[in-house]
Formats: structure tokens, sequence, C-alpha cells
């Protein structure tokens, strides 16, 4: 027998999932965990993350911005100085990645041993396919 959902709980994970979209991505972790010592210009944040290419940085700080977690601040030279900064919503939420930072250091070894013990044991399921030998 099919339950109903609550009212509203779909409405409700929807409107979660959009959050967790962008707090969950990659960028926006790194971003934060930089932004947790100070300030920053654009392009510092871009030299300390690395591998981030200036539409994605420039994507995610706007939807950081957009959000409430980062605030940006521009300074009236020529040419102009952006600064980014993590607001008090954006530091609750390093809160919850440092621990994941945490854990993920914690495991590191062992999830690499996993995948590597799981990548051998595919590749031999593989050959014996690819063989014949089932």
């Amino acid at each position: 027998m099919d339950m109903p959902a609550s009212p509203g709980v779909s409405d409700q994970c929807r409107k979660m999932s959009g959050i967790l979209t962008i707090i969950g991505d990659k960028w926006t972790v790194m971003i934060v965990m930089v932004l947790i010592e100070r300030p920053r210009r654009f392009n510092d944040i871009k030299r300390t993350i690395g591998g981030i290419s200036q539409q994605m940085l420039t994507r995610t700080l706007k939807a950081l911005e957009r959000d409430g977690m980062v605030s940006r601040k521009v300074y009236p030279t020529v040419p102009p100085q952006v600064e980014y900064a993590l607001t008090d919503l954006g530091h609750s939420l390093s809160v919850p990645l440092r621990a994941l930072g945490g854990w993920a250091r914690a495991h590191l070894e062992q999830i690499e041993g996993n995948r590597h013990h799981y990548d051998v044991g595919r590749h031999a399921v593989v050959e014996r396919e690819v063989h014949g030998m089932r």
C-alpha cells in the first residue's frame, strides 16, 4: 500500500536539492575552505585553488553570493579591485565542511586501498569475460 507523501515534502525536497547541489559542489567546498582564512581577491582564490577555470570560479562565486554565503566588495581603484569574503552564513557552512574534510583525511588510505582492490578485481572479471572464461 502506497502512503501519500506529507504535504509539502516534495516541495521541501526540491528546495533542499538546490541547496545541496551548490554546497556539495567541489568548487564550492574549495572556495569556502580558502576564504575561511581571510578575504581574498579573485586571482588569489584562483591561484590558491588551482585547476579551476575563470568561468567556473566566477559562476561559483556568483552562486555563493546569491545564496548569501559570500560577500563581494568592490574597491574604487583603477582597475577596480574586488574582494570576496565569507559571510556569517558562509562561516557556518565551513564547520561541517571541515568535519567532512577531516573524515576524508582520516579515511583516505582506506578508500584508496578499497579502490585499488576493486579495480584489480574488476579488471580480472573483464579479462575473463573478454577471453570467454567465466
